[in-house]
């Protein structure tokens, strides 16, 4: 397998003005403990790609597997901004951080390809990654980010763990996964927001993906997961678009929990 592998891995902390707060560097894995608090402005920057690398930037969430393109920044969240995160999230006074280089086995496996609990909207070098046309006032429990953050309750919403992506009930509301290399799906995965009588739901949508083409799930009023299979393509997006809300249910608040693309990479 021709696994591409980028420079030195290196994990930076700066603050508002752009200063060097910590940074720790590695060839195959890179370790740093950061002996402070975090203060607004402050961002955690990741180097090392092109390559797979599997990293833990925050020590209260799970690890990510991912597809590293060039340089990733993580604006570290205050105020509004952290109320889709744990409470525990980018708090304290010492955190640990590590990235390494994924193995052959991991990044030949079939996985969930969607996974990415790092994203965020400034997000442009750590793949997947999850935007969206609406989001819900533009509030960060509604963000696109939330459906492929790994987190799947889904019997209320608002605050962690209920965050969701949500679409301002504008019939036109797409959300866009990009992959950032080229993978081959072969199934998708709804878990749709189960919050009734509150939520709504749809009855069916588009998935709209790079290689021109189609699929139109259909979807049944439950909280559990949807799962639609379907011929393997090898694609670098796809966009889940025409999302038609059940007519006889009369709640405005369909919402989408998580999206799952499972997969292998087409290398």
């Amino acid at each position: 397998m021709d696994i591409p592998k980028g420079e030195e891995l290196r994990i930076v902390i700066t603050g508002r003005s752009g200063q060097i707060k910590a940074q720790a560097a590695g060839t195959d894995r890179v370790t740093l403990v950061y002996d402070a608090p975090y203060e607004e402005g402050d961002v955690i920057c990741m180097t090392g790609g092109p390559g797979y690398v599997v990293a833990l930037l925050e020590d209260s969430m799970a690890e990510t597997f991912g597809y590293l393109s060039g340089e990733f920044r993580l604006v570290v969240p205050f105020g509004e901004k952290r109320v889709s995160y744990s409470p525990r999230s980018f708090t304290g006074d010492r955190h640990l951080l590590w990235v390494r280089r994924a193995e052959e086995e991991e990044i030949a496996a079939r996985r969930n390809l969607a996974r990415n609990v790092l994203d965020s909207h400034d997000n442009e070098g750590l793949f997947p990654h999850a935007s969206a046309n609406v989001e819900t006032r533009g509030e960060s429990v509604f963000a696109a980010r939330n459906a492929i953050d790994g987190c799947y309750a889904n019997d209320c919403h608002g605050a962690w763990p209920y965050q969701s992506w949500g679409i301002n009930r504008d019939p036109g509301a797409a959300l866009r996964l990009d992959f950032g290399r080229p993978v081959r799906l072969d199934r998708l995965v709804f878990t749709l927001r189960a919050d009734f009588p509150h939520d709504s739901w749809w009855n069916r949508c588009t998935v709209r993906f790079s290689d021109g083409s189609r699929l139109e799930p259909a979807f049944v009023k439950t909280g559990e997961r949807q799962i639609v299979d379907f011929p393997s393509r090898a694609v670098d997006w796809l966009v889940v678009e025409k999302l038609i809300k059940d007519p006889d249910d009369p709640s405005p608040f369909p919402a989408l929990t998580q999206l799952e693309a499972w997969g292998t990479e087409a290398l």
